[in-house]
């Protein structure tokens, strides 16, 4: 099943636009790994460019929170489930 997206993408405004392509990005992948799979590493390489804007776990747990309060998915979940799978990523909700 998929979602009509009605929400907005957690971002910071302080951020340069590429930065925020890439967190974009990191979101849009996230949504392809619950609604319809994704290559692990096509979601792990989005992961780890999202690292290099956001490098410190407390912004990337609010960060986190903040899309999974918008859209019931999970990135922590998601990430620990790509590290652990070669092939398709399918998240369940």
């Amino acid at each position: 099943m998929i979602k009509m997206r009605d929400y907005q993408y957690p971002l910071d405004l302080d951020w340069s636009t590429d930065e925020m392509v890439i967190v974009m990005n990191l979101w849009d992948r996230l949504e392809q790994a619950y609604e319809k799979g994704i290559p692990a590493a096509e979601f792990l390489e989005a992961y780890q460019q999202f690292k290099k804007v956001v490098p410190g776990i407390g912004e990337e747990r609010r960060l986190g929170r903040d899309f999974e309060d918008l859209s019931g998915y999970s990135l922590y979940r998601t990430v620990q489930a790509a590290k652990t799978t070669s092939g398709k990523l399918k998240m369940k909700e």
